[in-house]
């Protein structure tokens, strides 16, 4: 029970409050015990979280934490929602993609999707196909999302056709028509004009309300390894190239604004997914403003959870995945959010991992509740402050990018693809080092997984932009691996020659098994624990070429090199230590935390002949 004084306030205001500098110094104490001497501002950087695009996330962020008034949901800005009801009203449109070249199939899943919860669909046909794809779907209740690259227009008109000849209402056709030609020339090298998009842009204003012509998706650049920043830059300035061609085709400021839907990446980052798409909205409310329009720069959004972070091996940890980049989708305010399945990245998904994806957003909508508040994470002075620095670095990039012209001849000169690259090489370096975990690939792998197994899906697009995954260089790694399991019956080994109890090489003897496996390298670790007098009979039974020493820093100097000098005379082409860098006889190289895992595991296979 509270005990309440007389004024009607808890006890607890009888007591002062805590001042920064109070806490700073608790940090000051607390790193010291861990042998750092810094203080005051210093001791708080030393907590501190780099972020690309030059943001860090600090350890504690206050009212003295300023950012822009983000206003009111449903009015510019525009950061807290772009409709002042946000997604309270129905949820946000669960929209699922289909692709393949097989109508018949695609449209037994979309019914099959319809009929348990998806709410929208988005499709990635060839045109020819979409009636017999939209087969028994009542297109007055379902929006239809077009991605048709090159025959946007072709596909587009083929759907308005659909809609006519079922006798679908102008008012109750929904959705997007997918031209979108700085995107298909980011995916593909291609130039497309803006022709296609205008026509039926224009036709949409006169004859259909509820439809959008053209889409302005930021994928090709997120996929390309660019950070929030840049994703969030590139995708401003394809808008306002979008907004050029359709104002100079005819369309009012107002006009042209309705007929733009954008489309970003959710991560499993949620903070930052929440705060770009908050950024977003503020920043293309702005270019509304400067247009001329204020009050009609509400951006739509379509988030979609990130192709890049999908991963092949382990699949399964892709749900975890996506149920944290859609949950903060549907935190950030997006209108519509596309959960892929976690099969995604092994081929075209099964009834199972589809179910999976539509039933991710139907639990946070319909269990969790979290459409039933609008922008929940409003206020967080975190937040707040990750929005206003991350809206400011992307409209330095944008700036950057119309500065070279504008986004067409960005693309075109090599800049997005270089910028975007250098941004890649760097984050490539953190998944090298593990310094940014993988789960099921570069940390906790399992060599003994039964893959799994999909059709093929469409080729996609290329020619463009490079597209680049999480998982890339040890997927590499573990198909030498399996090249090897293949042509030999058995995967390239080490030996894990742990020193003394087990309490004094456990957590290294784990580390280095953790660490080879990551390469498709089986550790063999047995004996438990070996000495000078038994490490060559153990080592000539594992079957391995290479040994790797694990124990405790105090073992290493009472027993590390005549261990290591037993091992190469049993044949032991390289032998590893586990632990910090030194001068151990015998020793020829290191891996320890931070290491680089990559460089080490390809010249790991390298020296066992593994192509």
């Amino acid at each position: 029970m509270t005990v309440l004084p007389d004024d009607g306030l808890p006890l607890a205001a009888e007591f002062p409050d805590a001042t920064h500098e109070q806490w700073q110094r608790l940090v000051e104490g607390v790193l010291r015990k861990s042998g750092k001497d810094v203080s005051g501002d210093a001791a708080e950087e030393a907590l501190s979280t780099a972020l690309e695009d030059g943001l860090r996330t600090r350890p504690l962020y206050t009212a003295r934490d300023g950012a822009p008034d983000p206003g009111l949901p449903g009015f510019a800005p525009f950061v807290r929602a772009s409709r002042a009801e946000g997604n309270v009203a129905g949820g946000w449109g669960v929209r699922q993609r289909y692709a393949g070249d097989d109508p018949v199939r695609v449209n037994e899943a979309v019914l099959a999707d319809l009929e348990n919860g998806v709410t929208e669909l988005w499709l990635a046909v060839r045109p020819g196909t979409l009636g017999r794809v939209l087969e028994g779907v009542y297109l007055d209740l379902a929006p239809v999302v077009l991605d048709g690259g090159a025959e946007a227009g072709a596909l587009a008109r083929e759907l308005l056709g659909t809609y006519r000849e079922r006798g679908v209402s102008a008012a109750e056709a929904r959705g997007n028509l997918g031209c979108d030609p700085l995107g298909h020339e980011a995916r593909t090298g291609e130039a497309v004009g803006f022709e296609d998009a205008v026509a039926l842009a224009a036709e949409c204003v006169r004859d259909w309300p509820q439809l959008r012509a053209l889409t302005v998706d930021a994928l090709p650049y997120h996929e390309a390894g660019g950070s929030p920043a840049q994703e969030l830059g590139l995708a401003l300035a394809a808008g306002v190239a979008s907004l050029r061609a359709l104002t100079e085709g005819g369309l009012d400021v107002e006009q042209a604004l309705g007929q733009l839907e954008f489309r970003y990446a959710a991560t499993a980052d949620q903070f930052l997914t929440i705060a770009k798409l908050r950024a977003a909205r503020r920043l293309w409310a702005r270019v509304a403003e400067v247009s001329g329009a204020p009050g009609a720069g509400a951006q739509r959004q379509h988030a979609v959870t990130s192709p890049v972070m999908m991963t092949r091996r382990d699949p399964w940890v892709n749900m975890l995945r996506t149920t944290v980049a859609s949950l903060a989708a549907g935190v950030g305010g997006a209108e519509s959010v596309t959960v892929l399945p976690f099969d995604h990245a092994v081929g075209l998904p099964d009834a199972f991992s589809r179910r999976i994806a539509r039933n991710t957003s139907t639990i946070l909508l319909e269990e969790s509740h979290l459409a039933r508040v609008v922008d929940p994470a409003g206020g967080s002075w975190y937040v707040e402050s990750l929005t206003d620095e991350l809206a400011r670095s992307a409209w330095e990039f944008f700036q950057e990018v119309e500065q070279r012209g504008g986004l067409a001849q960005a693309l075109r000169s090599g800049f997005v693809e270089e910028r975007l690259t250098s941004t890649w090489q760097q984050r490539r370096r953190r998944l090298a080092t593990r310094r940014e975990p993988v789960t099921g690939v570069s940390e906790f792998p399992f060599l003994g997984e039964k893959p799994v197994e999909r059709e093929p899906s469409p080729a996609v697009p290329a020619g463009g932009l490079p597209r680049v995954r999480r998982d890339q260089d040890y997927e590499e790694l573990r198909a030498r691996s399996d090249a090897h399991l293949a042509a030999t019956g058995a995967r390239p080994r080490v030996f894990l020659a742990a020193l003394g109890p087990a309490a004094a090489h456990t957590a290294r003897a784990t580390f280095a098994a953790n660490l080879f496996q990551a390469g498709g390298v089986e550790p063999v670790h047995q004996p438990v624990s070996v000495d000078a007098d038994t490490a060559a009979a153990a080592f000539a039974a594992s079957g391995a070429t290479v040994a790797c020493l694990c124990s405790s820093d105090a073992l290493y100097e009472e027993r590390g090199e005549a261990v290591a000098a037993a091992l190469k005379a049993a044949g032991a082409r390289w032998v590893f230590l586990a632990g910090k860098p030194g001068t151990h006889s015998g020793v020829d190289s290191y891996v320890f935390a931070g290491c680089d895992a990559v460089d080490v595991l390809s010249s790991t296979l390298d020296r066992m002949g593994v192509a």
